[in-house]
């Protein structure tokens, strides 16, 4: 059972490396899960040591040509509730019979949609999947709390995405020295990371391994800033 004892072989895959988030908007002409998943197998070509994808179709056609740790989740936006990174444990079920190997959430204390906790949540893809939990925090009040709750690593992907740090500009390698200096699972830093420099960074500063989206497989955001530019 993950969550007890050692660290999980699929999070000791992750060490010291590079996980690419493989992602589009869904109006892209890139939301396509071959295309998701071509994008994957040429980021693990050149040496990433796993991916990050969303929804199960993706996850699904990943797996076929990627056999390196696969981050899934499943993005719902399920107003009122903020909270929208695999935010229900039905949506972890499909993210994990996708083929996941770790299964992120949203861990920050926000109300999340229906009943459920996120111990509950963790609990549930313990028991039932027997998968390790990464849990998405914007603060190290939230990645302490996660970690509570069962977590078995934490990542710093919500900082700057949420009510209470609208305004902050992610990367923060503040934020990841005070988790790895007071949380006692792997530190994953993602979101904001724009360059290789500042990826190293954040190995230096202490994060476990290092998430980068926009700045490797966001065409539609980098054409945009460019013509914009222009």
């Amino acid at each position: 059972m993950v969550g007890m004892g050692s660290m999980d072989s699929r999070l000791k895959a992750l060490r010291g490396g590079l996980v690419v988030s493989c992602q589009a908007p869904a109006s892209s002409p890139l939301h396509h899960p071959q295309v998701i998943a071509a994008m994957a197998a040429a980021a693990v070509q050149q040496g990433a040591i796993g991916v990050r994808i969303d929804s199960p179709s993706h996850i699904a056609a990943v797996r076929e040509r990627v056999s390196q740790p696969i981050i899934g989740l499943w993005k719902q936006v399920l107003p009122p509730s903020s909270v929208y990174i695999t935010p229900q444990a039905h949506h972890a079920e499909a993210v994990a019979q996708a083929g996941s190997d770790i299964i992120a959430v949203d861990a920050t204390q926000r109300p999340r949609p229906g009943e459920e906790t996120l111990a509950g949540l963790i609990h549930h893809i313990h028991t039932r999947w027997n998968k390790p939990v990464m849990a998405d925090v914007d603060s190290l009040e939230n990645a302490l709390a996660a970690i509570a709750a069962g977590a078995d690593c934490v990542g710093t992907t919500l900082y700057g995405y949420t009510e209470a740090t609208q305004g902050e500009t992610p990367p923060s390698l503040d934020l990841v020295r005070a988790m790895v200096a007071h949380c006692s699972v792997p530190v994953i830093c993602e979101g904001g990371i724009a360059s290789p420099e500042m990826a190293r960074a954040a190995l230096d500063a202490g994060a476990y391994a290092v998430v980068v989206g926009t700045a490797i497989t966001g065409i539609d955001s980098l054409v945009s800033q460019y013509v914009a530019a222009l």
